[in-house]
């Protein structure tokens, strides 16, 4: 991609309000429409939310949306429908036991409203943030209960004299005890905020199981075996790629192969598994900052941690950067599908959401700029302004493109805001209009949340501040 260097949340400015503006008519209109007794929206369908029964991973989007709009324009009206809503439907996610995606369905929710009164954005209740507080702790530790154990007892780093950590275990995803996937990285944040809060999961004999310490292992098993660092594990081993799925033997905690559910192969990066990958190692390594080192020590220590974490999302960021994004940032929803090779050299040009052989995914460009903004920041409060420069200019770049037509959704009728959402392509569930060889021009409850949370984050910086959860 083609970083615009003299890019500034400043000048992002007038196309975040006008995101703001349009989330708060999709919305209110999406409330309006939507009856939760058909289950929870999960993309557009010529321009009307639907649902797809697979999990129930997106409810948290929805209502999530509506805290974010009331932070950055104080729209009272937005708080009102997030509380209710929150405390009306969301309870079934905080003990779901069969799902990976507590961060984004209870993060996104309580965890905002929580943020929200903690900076002093809402008046301070002490019940409310009781409530809150305890569906934290209940997520994480259920999250955090679905876990098994590898075979790997040794400490392991993609870098030369790294202590390393060790990749012991991971929570899995609804697929089985088998399968570890990529965009559990972002549940993390369910396990580590529970962890900050005080709380423990509690196992057999009234052991406690610590959270931290499990996030951190599922953070190491998942850079060891879903992200690729340029060393030789097999024939395919580019630095940053990313395998949507590991498979383990369950008999023996062995690992087995990559895969991939969503993604065209396990030898080709799914783009929104790998910005996953970007967007949630990032924020980990801001939770590291609030963690003392002696809770690290048994994981192997700060030094080993941060250089696991930050090797991670380096090597995944440059790749997006350097190896399959566009020339304006957004990515084609795989980095090399069936037809990509009919495109030609397409990261010497603008992405084609029109274009008649691979659709472009829009979500994934919005998840990853949000992580590039926050490595970049992290890297330049280490010292690194070089290094955190790139990032944070390639996801201003990329916030650039996505506030503006055609990602933007200016028509009225359409209820999404971020268009071009590619959900899944390999079960052909995403809507191909009349004339069209591929899916486009439609959304996604993922995309339209992380694009809203984007752009509020560029405004934070605009004003000085920033935004995150620890």
């Amino acid at each position: 991609m083609k970083i615009d260097a003299a890019l500034t949340p400043h000048r992002l400015r007038k196309k975040t309000s006008r995101v703001f503006d349009l989330a708060g008519r999709k919305i209110r209109a999406l409330d309006a429409s939507w009856d939760p007794a058909n289950g929870t929206p999960v993309f557009t369908v010529r321009g009307r939310y639907t649902s797809r029964g697979w999990t129930e991973w997106t409810q948290g989007f929805q209502f999530g949306m509506a805290f974010l709009h009331f932070d950055a324009t104080g729209d009272t009206a937005s708080l009102k429908l997030g509380r209710e809503k929150t405390v009306k439907l969301m309870a079934s996610h905080v003990s779901h036991t069969g799902v990976h995606d507590h961060g984004f369905n209870n993060i996104s929710t309580y965890g905002n409203l929580r943020r929200l009164m903690l900076e002093g954005k809402i008046p301070f209740n002490q019940d409310e943030l009781n409530f809150t507080e305890l569906a934290l702790k209940v997520s994480g530790a259920v999250q955090a209960a679905r876990h098994v154990t590898t075979a790997y007892r040794t400490p392991w780093s993609p870098l030369a004299g790294s202590p390393g950590v060790t990749p012991g275990g991971y929570v899995y995803s609804f697929n089985g005890p088998q399968s570890l996937f990529a965009d559990t990285i972002r549940s993390m944040r369910s396990l580590v905020v529970a962890h900050q809060l005080g709380h423990a999961l509690m196992g057999e004999g009234d052991k406690p199981v610590n959270l931290l310490h499990r996030a951190i292992e599922h953070a190491a098993t998942t850079a060891r075996f879903n992200v690729f660092f340029g060393a030789g594990r097999d024939s395919y081993d580019v630095r940053g790629r990313v395998a949507h799925e590991s498979i383990f033997n369950r008999n023996d905690g062995q690992f087995r192969c990559p895969s991939s559910q969503q993604g065209y192969s396990p030898f080709t990066t799914w783009t929104r598994g790998a910005a996953w990958i970007i967007c949630g190692y990032a924020e980990q390594l801001e939770f590291l900052d609030t963690v003392k080192g002696a809770d690290l020590d048994a994981v192997g220590g700060r030094r080993a941690v941060t250089d696991l974490f930050l090797a991670t999302a380096r090597a995944a960021s440059d790749y997006y950067i350097d190896g399959y994004a566009a020339k304006d940032g957004v990515p084609y929803w795989d980095s090399s599908a069936l037809n990509t090779h009919r495109l030609g050299d397409f990261t010497k040009r603008p992405a084609d959401p029109f274009n008649a052989h691979e659709p472009v995914d829009s979500s994934a460009a919005a998840i990853a700029a949000q992580g590039f903004i926050r490595l970049g920041t992290y890297l330049a409060a280490k010292g690194e302004q070089a290094a955190g420069k790139k990032y944070l200019q390639a996801g201003l770049t990329i916030a650039d493109t996505l506030f503006d037509e055609p990602y933007l959704s200016t028509a009225s009728r359409h209820q999404g805001l971020l268009l071009h959402s590619v959900y899944h392509r390999p079960n052909g569930w995403d809507y191909i209009p009349p004339g069209r060889k591929v899916p486009c021009g439609e959304s996604s409850m993922w995309g339209d949340y992380h694009a809203l949370e984007l752009a509020l984050l560029v405004q934070r910086l605009a004003d000085g501040k920033y935004s995150t959860f620890f």
